[in-house]
């Protein structure tokens, strides 16, 4: 029997390397464009802050121009309880009693009391 013998001029090489085809972009498009969106999303974040910073200033100068008409409605409210608790004093006692010794007019205070509990 004939042994088996390589063929004349020896076998093909064997491929032992992978190959596959290079898939995507280069490496430095990658790079640029990344560079190029976080350049375009910090824009926005600093035209975010912009208007945020403008909404607050805004919002400042509209309660800094409510303080008078804040103040004349609460001064109002003062006049309003302090001829009220005048009345029922009056109501009350049938005279006026003067607290102070003083005709100079002191600005009450007053202390909220929680209301009865209905059951």
């Amino acid at each position: 029997m004939p042994q088996d013998m390589p063929p004349v001029g020896g076998y093909s090489p064997v491929q032992y390397k992978r190959n596959l085809p290079a898939r995507g972009f280069r490496p430095s498009i990658y790079v640029v464009g990344t560079a190029l969106l976080m350049t375009f999303g910090f824009y926005k974040v600093g035209q975010g802050i912009r208007e945020h910073n403008e909404l607050a200033r805004e919002k400042m100068w509209a309660r800094i121009h409510l303080i008078p008409a804040l103040q004349a409605e609460e001064d109002r409210d003062q006049v309003r309880r302090y001829l009220a608790d005048k009345a029922r004093e009056k109501e009350l006692l049938g005279t006026e009693t003067k607290v102070y010794h003083s005709d100079r007019f002191v600005r009450p205070t007053f202390a909220v009391t929680p209301e009865k509990e209905t059951k």
